[in-house]
């Protein structure tokens, strides 16, 4: 911990004469109706992100009030600060945008406030790997605690859960196949509770992803959001909170190893987890001086079973998973199988091996399945490497139509989103199933801020004709709720001069997913006659959009800032 002192006579304000500052910190207190005894116990922040704006936080408030439970009767002082919080749905262009601004928010918070250890709640999408980064780079002791997913509805007799059935009762509307009154009345069920997405989406890949490297309490991860065990791990995290306050750790530095990376990236890949966290996880780690490797990943996947049967791979939903075991029991499965190494730290100081052996015996193989069992063949993410994306691209495979993992076809580009909408549903559209859909100038650079429209929509004739799938190729990002022959996160992308920006209309690709290749089919000579025509898009003239484009670092870095990457180098210990 930096400045001197502890709790609340820590890091005191700047008036030149510290005895002052304690005593007009304390005055105000004080004021507050805290007692003289509250000013000596150990000081808890805890980040609240409910807001409005953010939905999937709403029941925010009541875990604030159970992690202020169990740090009081911890014997702590429980102290509630606010940061921003980002929602996807309700943050333009995208919220990808500010999560590096929200990690920048929690990390200064982190080092102002006179704590001694803290708390963050987060939940959608981008909020958990903010909140890990800024804490990473601030490095006080920190647990993470998530809203955790909503439970399923009902439609004439089907289950419903966001947001893959989202995606894909909107899918079926567009081709007219589904009403709008049958589309109206699904909707109603498609977020029956309060929380995030209760598929193996962002939100829930990113819970599992805090849990496995030590920063969320174990079984956390899955409790949907409105049951009471949400409520008593929330309180449990602040007794935890309490006991690191006075032994003043783990910090979170020690806590992002290569072991723990590589358990991390082997989490993901066995959860058929979600494109995104390949950023999100790159970004964390490379806070603390650790490089997400994209070919070890691709490796692990290639060996790591996908052993948990969600959507959007799968069929069912996280309170299935849950009531199956929960996350620990897939680790317990994939330790057993020789993936997951158990000698590293989970958040209640115990080594992952000792939770492993205490976590109850029974679970549902038919929803956590043995390694000998996957839910399919072949791994879950693959990372493409050729001509088109030197720098690397993305793909769920796991998720795709199996007749397209090898295909070669046309290009059929569009140039941003403006451009993607007013073709795409163009009746006159020159396109065929085989056509291979580009959309580029919407990443990080782009955009800014590499917004999920990755997953670009069947132009409407084909979709009426049937066909539900088809090659597309962005520098973008998609929803981990979604599916589909999607290659993401090309790089380096055309807004930084990336073979994506030389792409035009009929230009053969290739895409050989058991090679790991994406190749662009054209003369050398053709494309750097091409470049000499490029041009780099203007840089926006004032405030975050400036620092934004100036300083983000493209997508196999994890979009970081280039300022706010660790350098103390990976860690072994």
């Amino acid at each position: 911990m930096s400045g001197k002192g502890t709790g609340l006579a820590g890091r005191l304000t700047a008036y030149g004469d510290e005895g002052f500052a304690k005593f007009l910190r304390e005055t105000f207190l004080l004021a507050r109706g805290y007692g003289a005894d509250d000013l000596d116990r150990p000081v808890v922040a805890i980040c609240d992100t409910g807001s409005d704006f953010n939905p999937c936080h709403a029941t925010a408030p009541q875990l604030v009030e159970a992690i202020s439970r169990g740090v009081s009767m911890a014997g702590g002082l429980p102290l509630v600060f606010p940061t921003i919080s980002l929602h996807e749905s309700f943050a333009h262009p995208t919220s990808m945008f500010l999560r590096n601004l929200m990690s920048m928010d929690t990390e200064e918070m982190l080092k102002a406030l006179p704590l001694d250890s803290a708390v963050l709640i987060g939940g959608c999408d981008k909020t958990i790997p903010a909140q890990l980064m800024g804490a990473i780079s601030a490095d006080v002791p920190t647990l993470s605690v998530t809203v955790g997913p909503m439970l399923t509805g009902s439609n004439e007799g089907t289950r419903l859960g966001a947001c893959t059935d989202c995606r894909r009762l909107w899918t079926e509307h567009r081709a007219g196949a589904m009403s709008d009154t049958e589309l109206r009345t699904a909707q109603s069920q498609l977020m029956a509770s309060h929380g995030t997405c209760m598929v193996m989406g962002t939100a829930s890949t990113m819970a599992c992803i805090a849990e496995t490297l030590g920063f969320m309490l174990p079984g956390g991860a899955s409790i949907p959001a409105v049951h009471s065990e949400r409520l008593r791990h929330a309180e449990a995290s602040g007794r935890r909170a309490v006991e690191m306050a006075r032994g003043a750790g783990p910090l979170p530095s020690s806590l992002v190893t290569k072991a723990s990376a590589r358990n991390a990236a082997v989490a993901l890949q066995a959860l058929g987890g979600s494109t995104n966290v390949t950023i999100h996880l790159a970004a964390i780690l490379g806070r603390a001086g650790v490089t997400l490797d994209l070919e070890e990943l691709d490796e692990i996947g290639r060996k790591t079973p996908i052993l948990c049967d969600l959507k959007p791979v799968g069929r069912l939903y996280m309170q299935d998973f849950h009531a199956a075991g929960g996350f620990p029991a897939l680790l317990r499965e994939l330790a057993e199988a020789g993936h997951f190494d158990a000698d590293t730290t989970s958040a209640d100081g115990r080594q992952w091996s000792e939770v492993l052996d205490d976590w109850p015996a029974w679970s549902d193989t038919t929803i956590i399945r043995k390694a000998a069992d996957p839910v399919v063949e072949g791994s879950a993410i693959a990372v493409l490497r050729g001509s088109l994306v030197p720098g690397g691209a993305i793909l769920k495979q796991a998720a795709m139509s199996a007749h397209l993992r090898q295909h070669e076809g046309p290009a059929l580009v569009f140039d941003g989103l403006e451009d993607l909408a007013a073709r795409i549903d163009d009746p006159d559209l020159e396109v065929t199933p085989d056509h291979v859909l580009v959309l580029r100038n919407i990443g990080p650079v782009g955009a800014p801020g590499m917004p999920e429209a990755g997953s670009i929509p069947i132009p409407l004739k084909l979709a009426r004709e049937g066909v539900r799938d088809m090659v597309r190729i962005s520098d973008a990002r998609m929803s981990g709720t979604a599916y589909g022959a999607v290659v993401l996160h090309a790089s380096p992308e055309a807004a930084v001069g990336g073979p994506l920006a030389l792409v035009r209309d009929g230009d053969r690709i290739r895409l050989d997913t058991e090679a790991r290749m994406l190749d662009l089919l054209v003369d050398e000579d053709e494309l750097e006659r091409r470049r000499a025509e490029w041009s780099a898009p203007e840089v926006p003239a004032r405030g975050y959009a400036k620092l934004f484009v100036e300083s983000v670092q493209q997508a196999e870095h994890g979009c970081d800032f280039d300022f706010l990457v660790g350098t103390d180098g990976a860690r072994d210990e």
